[in-house]
């Protein structure tokens, strides 16, 4: 399984737009959806891309965010105009990001990286833990075939299944759920305390499914460890897997190689790349964890 680096996905060919906010909704605790018109990069952004988000006001803090598209907004006609991204706030810029409401304005650039591979499947597998269930609803939407995104000329992806596994530290965390049940997405939970669903990881949840649908592919989004695990078990399962990366990113225009991820190459080696413009999705069995 390959992700090659569409002329598309290079950085020179994002938009950059001073967006108006339209909602800011909190989706659970600590978490929010953000909603802001933005049609140049709706009509063009595809799932697993992301845009980088910064304050349309003062230097502090100084650098962006990305964030990954959660989904588009259509007009009355169906045309893309809005982009829709969830954050979980966790510092500056996101505390700010929670003040926000209607009207006020913000920076953001892109689309920006690699968004996931598209082609037939029949199990649509996806492993979310803390925020990473976000880049998930698009792709859904997407294989689903209930929304086209940017040009896709040859038609969307399509599957006949699609899973969501979902793990969260307790049930105040769990957010966009209802979003994903509405499209007819199987929505499977985990939490840390038993607070909702399977009390333990969310790994517990995806052997089952790897077992039962050996034919399965697995879409991974969250914290290092637990898709370090996924990979590991796609692995023993022979499914293949693609994992979105959180890495901290400054410019994600791949300039400042902040973001870099060790990934192997054919001959087992391994060399950085960036996670901004390479990424954010890579073959997992291709990372050097």
């Amino acid at each position: 399984m390959t992700l090659p680096l569409d002329e598309a996905c290079y950085a020179d060919h994002a938009a950059v737009e001073q967006v108006t906010l339209v909602e800011n909704v909190r989706l659970a605790r600590d978490t929010f959806r953000l909603r802001f018109h933005a049609p140049q990069i709706a009509r063009r952004i595809l799932p697993g891309q992301f845009l980088m988000v910064r304050l349309a006001a003062g230097s502090d803090p100084l650098l962006a965010r990305p964030l990954a598209l959660y989904d588009t907004v259509l007009d009355a006609q169906g045309e893309p105009v809005g982009i829709d991204v969830v954050y979980l706030v966790v510092g500056k810029l996101t505390g700010a990001l929670a003040r926000l409401g209607p009207g006020d304005q913000l920076t953001v650039w892109g689309p920006l990286g690699n968004g996931f591979s598209a082609r037939p499947i029949k199990h649509l597998l996806m492993v979310a833990g803390g925020i990473g269930q976000t880049p998930f609803l698009a792709l859904a939407r997407s294989y689903l075939q209930k929304r086209r995104y940017g040009d896709q000329a040859l038609g969307p992806p399509r599957a006949g299944r699609v899973t969501l596994c979902y793990g969260a530290r307790n049930a105040n965390y769990l957010a966009g759920i209802a979003d994903f049940s509405d499209l007819g997405v199987d929505v499977r939970v985990s939490t840390d305390d038993g607070s909702a669903g399977h009390r333990g990881l969310v790994t517990d949840l995806v052997e089952p499914l790897l077992e039962e649908s050996p034919d399965a592919h697995v879409v991974c989004c969250g914290p290092e460890r637990m898709m370090q695990a996924v990979a590991e078990q796609c692995a023993r399962h022979a499914v293949p897997c693609e994992v979105s990366l959180e890495t901290p990113m400054a410019c994600g225009l791949g300039i400042c190689f902040s973001c870099v991820t060790r990934l192997r190459d054919k001959t087992g080696e391994w060399d950085y790349r960036r996670t901004c413009v390479e990424g954010p999705v890579f073959d997992a069995a291709r990372i050097a964890w």
